[in-house]
Parts: C-alpha cells; structure tokens; sequence
C-alpha cells in the first residue's frame, strides 16, 4: 500500500537507510580495525589493489548521487518524469550509487562481516525501489511503464557508439 507523501517515498526509507548506515558502518570499523575477526582475506590482496578499485567504486558512487540528487528536485518541482542524464542508464542511480559506497568500503578490507550487513542492506534498498516504482506507475500510469520497460534497474546495459558494418 502507498503512503499519503506525495514525494513517493517510502514511509520507512530514510530512517532504514541511516539505522542500516550506522550499523554497516559501526561492523565495519569494527571489524575492520579492532577486532580484524572476518578480513583475513585482506592479507590475499595487496592494499593497493584493494584501494584503488574502493577508491574507483566511491567516486562512482560519489558522481551517481551528485548527478541524480540535484535533478530529482528539478523533476520534482516540474512534476514531470524525469529520464535523462543517470536516469537514462538506470532508474535508481541514486540507491546504486549507495551500493557502490558499501561495496567500496567492503572492498578496501575484505570484511566479510560488514559483507553480511550489505547483504541486508540490498534488499532493503531493492524493497524501497519498488515502492517508489508503485507510486511513479500511479503517478505516471503508460509514461513510467514504457521507462521501465526500456530503462534497467540496477545494472545498467552497456552501449557501444559506433556505425553498424
């Protein structure tokens, strides 16, 4: 059932996203740093490689927020449906960008316990996502279906440029 909010957002999304943030984040560190229990791993990859390809995963993550953040207002205050920039290539840049985040910090240390946080996280996020998608095929009925039909939700298609042979 949707809320009575008129954004479309889950009820419960932004307080499940922070209490999750905070628990990720405090197995994390924890792991990570104090107790070391699950990042035995860590010791099979050179911190270098693990790192950069974090490092590469948080800037992802980092352009896909700050580049869908600032058009959802645009969007919003439009009342239209927005589909271009990110929201050309996926429909939920923003949670992706947040996986990114979290599978960036895992990366850099091998915890496999904040591992096991994430894979709680992602459903929750998959849960949200389609919540949102409910209300947007209310708001936008034909419009969002087609979107949704051509647009992917998570991963988004590779497409090569170029002249066919």
């Amino acid at each position: 059932m949707l809320s009575h909010d008129r954004t479309g957002e889950h009820p419960r999304g932004d307080a499940g996203q922070l209490i999750l943030l905070a628990i990720f984040m405090a197995v994390w560190l924890t792991d990570s740093f104090v107790l070391q229990i699950s990042t035995f791993l860590a010791t099979a990859v050179p911190l270098w490689v693990r790192g950069s390809l974090a490092g590469l995963l948080l800037i992802a993550a980092g352009t896909l927020v700050y580049k869908s953040h600032g058009v959802l207002h645009v969007a919003q205050g439009g009342k239209r449906l927005w589909t271009g920039g990110v929201f050309a290539h996926v429909r939920h840049p923003m949670y992706l960008g947040a996986w990114l985040a979290y599978f960036g910090f895992v990366l850099s240390t091998l915890s496999l316990a904040s591992l096991a946080v994430l894979s709680v996280i992602i459903p929750f996020y998959d849960r949200i996502a389609a919540y949102e998608e409910r209300f947007l095929e209310s708001l936008f009925g034909r419009e969002y279906a087609g979107y949704k039909a051509r647009i992917p939700k998570w991963i988004p298609r590779l497409r090569f440029r170029g002249k066919n042979p």
